[in-house]
């Protein structure tokens, strides 16, 4: 992980501890009403059951009862969290993983434990960079069950050793809101019974090897806002039951291998922000959505689609758009003019197609997008050098015949070289490096989770 990505979750995990500490204290401590944070006592299963599960992460030669006599009071673990329930500690809080100096780390043999799943109270659970390729583990298909009632933030991120099939009976994990599986070696099927998972908010798959179609059963999360199955081996159509996810606000399924073209029901997600769906032989045309009906819809990302067919007029009414990208699709016709004219757009690719006609954006245009706009490799296309001077013109893109100056030709790609164009602009473009894929929406969950301490603290 790149150094300023690994700030970031080091910032996002201490904000979940003091999230943690503050609800914990002020909620629990004030229903049971009974003991002070400071004199309450810890049972003494409940810390058994606590050491023995980190000891079968870091080894055995880790000393838990040594080290913290009371870990949920003067003797804190870092990566553990406690919260009061009716006048005792438990853990609620346990997160693994090289983030800071001295956070626990997994052992080149980590496993789980069956005392895990013991810790009755626990909310969140979270392991990072823990289980090596030298490792190969699953995730346990039994006794997710025990959890069911307290578990809410499921974690698993970068563990090239996380092997095999997602449990099925992850789906029993009632109070889930968060499952994120990111960057691990699972295989398989994205199970049906996900479906059941009635409250989550959050559901994370990306960057695994998980094959078949989209379960139809997923349509059923009302309350989802972040669906993410990008950069794995899925295929198939969209499913129709989608439709029900109308609560959507991020879709992203980029490097799959979707098929079946743009489905309808995407229309009728109109509280979409983020629409990402490049690099899949979808195919079809765009021309069957309306575009007006998405008016939340920030990023949209539909390179190398295959695509066919015009850009629709319609899509100048995305007045909050700020990041679109046609690229390396089949698309024909004229470049609507109007594009340019949305108010918030600071990254237009429309390379690598078949567009002809004359591109009616001004040199004030070409000037403010600089290389984040992209319009070569369309033989047909070509600019009014007249309205556009020369050091402004869009790179790689000729003069229109019947208005050439003399002097004037075709314009370099930026010094002969295509820039990189990417989705790592949502991040870039904002000041912050890109984390790979998921980091943008990582930093997403980093803000949502600052804004969340912020309430805690100064309620």
């Amino acid at each position: 992980m790149r150094p300023e990505c690994r700030k970031l979750l080091a910032f996002s995990l201490l904000l979940l501890a003091l999230h943690s500490r503050l609800h914990g204290c002020s909620a629990q401590g004030e229903a049971d009403g009974s003991a002070s944070s400071s004199s309450a006592p810890m049972e003494e299963k409940e810390k058994r059951a606590l050491y023995a599960a980190i000891e079968g992460f870091v080894g055995k030669g880790w000393n838990g009862s040594g080290l913290y006599p009371d870990p949920c009071g003067w003797s804190p673990i870092q990566g553990v969290s406690c919260d009061l329930f009716n006048g005792l500690w438990y853990p609620t809080v346990m997160s693994i993983g090289p983030v800071l100096d001295n956070s626990l780390q997994c052992s080149a043999d980590a496993k789980f434990t069956t005392q895990l799943f013991d810790l009755k109270h626990l909310k969140t659970l979270s392991f990072y960079s823990c289980f090596p390729p030298t490792n190969p583990t699953p995730i346990p298909a039994a006794s997710w069950d025990k959890l069911a009632g307290s578990l809410e933030t499921l974690e698993f991120r970068t563990n090239p050793g996380l092997t095999g099939a997602i449990p099925a009976s992850l789906g029993r994990l009632s109070s889930l809101q968060s499952l994120v599986l990111v960057e691990n070696n699972l295989t398989g099927a994205v199970p049906a019974e996900l479906g059941a998972l009635v409250r989550l908010r959050r559901l994370v798959l990306s960057g695994n090897g998980l094959s078949g179609q989209i379960p139809a059963s997923l349509g059923g999360l009302k309350g989802l806002l972040k669906m993410d199955l990008s950069n794995n081996l899925l295929q198939g159509s969209l499913p129709a039951d989608l439709a029900g996810l109308r609560s959507l606000t991020l879709l992203d399924l980029r490097n799959n291998s979707f098929t079946g073209g743009l489905p309808p029901f995407l229309q009728g997600m109109a509280s979409l922000q983020d629409l990402l769906l490049s690099n899949n032989p979808l195919g079809g045309s765009m021309a069957q959505l309306g575009w007006e009906k998405l008016p939340k819809l920030a990023t949209l990302d539909l390179s190398n689609l295959g695509l066919v067919g015009a850009i629709p007029e319609s899509m100048a009414a995305l007045t909050r758009l700020r990041f679109l990208a046609l690229d390396h699709n089949r698309l024909t016709g004229n470049v609507p003019p109007k594009l340019a004219e949305l108010p918030n757009i600071g990254a237009l690719y429309l390379n690598g197609n078949k567009l002809t006609g004359t591109l009616q954006f001004s040199s004030a245009f070409y000037q403010r997008m600089g290389r984040r706009f992209a319009s070569w490799d369309n033989p047909g296309l070509c600019y009014n050098n007249v309205a556009v001077d020369a050091a402004h013109a869009p790179p790689g893109v000729t003069v229109c015949k019947d208005v050439q100056v003399a002097g004037a030709g075709v314009r370099d790609k930026v010094d002969g070289r295509k820039p990189e164009v990417s989705s790592s602009f949502l991040a870039t473009s904002f000041g912050i490096s890109a984390c790979k894929v998921n980091g943008f929406w990582f930093l997403v969950l980093v803000q949502g989770m600052v804004a969340t301490s912020l309430l805690f603290i100064f309620l």
